[in-house]
């Protein structure tokens, strides 16, 4: 690195205290005693700095090394989608990783940096088979939104109803009906697919969550789920109904696996994980994120909304993609929703080298191997970068305000940027801003607004609909 830029280097603040005490009292601050926000804010403020020293969950036993460099400003936090710079090699589940038993034995594309050969064959078969199905996103989605809008009127029948329960079917039927062209219930998993999927995750992802249970069991849940993984037999037999229901089924696009030089089991590994971990696992939280922050916005915004929305589904004689770009503020609120709480929201990397990261108003050297954390929801709510970062402003990216979605960062790059075979941005992050803006098409359609209530939960909020006012 140069002399001039090293003269002005500042050592990273932090501690990781004693070995099995500093990592055992972060773990208790960031699930019971603080949470995750005050977590990094206390911290924040203690050390009067953005790029701070912490550990992070689930060590000190389930994880070799809790160990973090965290990355809490909009500045900083970018380098983790340099790939020139950082490893991403099994981080995506940060500083543990399950088992490749939960997988099939396999390490699948999001588990692999991107120097790995397989990474960029798996990633263009991705592209390539969403790339197959651009004409059925509008028309599917829009019939499986019929099904979840019917079977969410006919569930409140006068009484409150689960957004999440309904959601997740609609979205796990979509998903592989896409993918497939059957539906699921023409396969042995049949009606349970989202079921086998919430357990398979919940095995897998157990050491990073927390039950909700009274304070007075903190330590026996903590000791519980953080102490030794859950072993992937207890989900075995779920998981083979996945891959079998979905090799049946999904036989054409396997098909084309094999064409492209991947091996038909391998492919059926990593569309599984596709559709459950990233796909079924990212959408019902954010279609859930939407609908809160929809529901938060007032009886103002959605009717700019519906106002928005009829005009143009009029005036285009229908609902395409053309109709959805001429929705600005439809795009608007879609962009701002996965600002304010984006459904995934860590990122973790190695550094491949010794680097220099920068914040807003300093520098700062981490060592080769170092692992990298960031917090997104601390980047884009960056005060530096957004004004009234914490408010759901509706119309904040009209106009002038595109500008800032490259500060956007939910998709594991910038929304400026697109997914290639080379980079570990998303490779479904435009469809899943389209299937966002058709779900806010969909509801405006159909109704003027709506009541309903939410409960924070480990991944994304758990709403309840109590009412719809209808077109």
């Amino acid at each position: 690195m140069a002399s001039s830029e090293s003269s002005t280097l500042k050592p990273i603040p932090g501690s990781y205290g004693l070995p099995f005490f500093g990592p055992m009292s972060d773990r208790h601050d960031y699930f019971y005693n603080q949470g995750r926000d005050e977590f990094f804010a206390t911290r924040v403020q203690k050390y009067n700095s953005t790029v701070i020293r912490t550990n992070m969950p689930p060590g000190p036993f389930i994880s070799s090394d809790p160990k973090v460099i965290a990355l809490l400003d909009g500045v900083s936090f970018p380098i983790l989608f340099d790939n020139s710079k950082v490893d991403k090699r099994d981080v995506l589940d940060g500083t543990f990783m399950p088992s490749t038993a939960f997988t099939g034995g396999y390490r699948t594309c999001a588990f692999q940096d991107t120097t790995e050969p397989s990474h960029a064959l798996l990633k263009r078969f991705f592209i390539h088979i969403l790339s197959s199905k651009h004409d059925t996103f509008v028309p599917l989605f829009r019939n499986t939104l019929s099904e979840h809008f019917a079977d969410l009127e006919e569930k409140l029948a006068g009484k409150s109803c689960s957004f999440n329960s309904s959601n997740g079917t609609a979205t796990f039927n979509f998903l592989f009906r896409l993918l497939t062209d059957k539906d699921p219930a023409e396969t042995k998993i049949g009606s349970d697919g989202p079921k086998l999927v919430e357990t398979w995750l919940a095995a897998q992802l157990a050491p990073l969550a927390t039950a909700g249970l009274p304070k007075i069991f903190n330590y026996l849940e903590d000791f519980a789920i953080r102490t030794v993984p859950f072993p992937s037999w207890t989900v075995k037999s779920g998981y083979k109904k996945l891959c079998e229901g979905f090799s049946a089924a999904g036989a054409a696009v396997l098909d084309e696996a094999e064409k492209m030089g991947i091996k038909r089991d391998e492919a059926c590994h990593n569309l599984v994980f596709m559709l459950g971990f990233n796909a079924y696992g990212g959408l019902t939280n954010q279609f859930a994120i939407l609908i809160k922050w929809l529901g938060l916005g007032g009886e103002g915004l959605h009717k700019q909304l519906a106002d928005e929305i009829r005009t143009v589904v009029r005036d285009e004689g229908g609902v395409t993609i053309g109709a959805l770009d001429k929705m600005t503020l439809t795009k608007s609120v879609v962009y701002e929703a996965l600002r304010i709480e984006p459904a995934v929201p860590y990122q973790y990397a190695k550094a491949r080298e010794d680097l220099v990261v920068h914040s807003h108003d300093a520098a700062y050297e981490i060592k080769k191997g170092e692992m990298i954390f960031g917090y997104q929801p601390f980047a884009t709510k960056d005060p530096k970068i957004f004004e009234n970062p914490e408010e759901f402003v509706g119309h904040r990216f009209v106009g002038d305000g595109e500008k800032l979605l490259k500060h956007v960062f939910w998709s594991n790059g910038r929304e400026t940027e697109e997914p290639t075979p080379d980079n570990k941005q998303c490779p479904a992050k435009n469809l899943v801003v389209l299937l966002c803006r058709l779900f806010l098409v969909e509801f405006f359609l159909r109704y003027d607004t709506f009541t309903f209530e939410f409960k924070p939960v480990v991944l994304g909020p758990n709403v309840t609909i109590k009412s719809f006012t209808k077109v």
